[in-house]
């Protein structure tokens, strides 16, 4: 699955560690999710696509 989180995220001037501490994980969470290593529960694509001001269907392509 593709994501825009990185570049979502850069738009918005978060680091991943602000981002990351707005949804509950780790930095290193947020890391693995924009380099597509790990896909994210669905809740907490729901907690990402909020904090970025974006919907889901726009912030993951499969």
């Amino acid at each position: 699955m593709e994501n825009r989180i990185r570049d979502r995220r850069k738009a918005l001037g978060l680091s991943q560690e602000e981002l990351a501490k707005k949804c509950g994980v780790s930095r290193q969470t947020v890391n693995a999710i924009e380099n597509n290593k790990y896909d994210p529960t669905l809740s907490l694509a729901f907690r990402l696509a909020k904090e970025l001001a974006i919907s889901v269907d726009e912030l993951f392509t499969p």
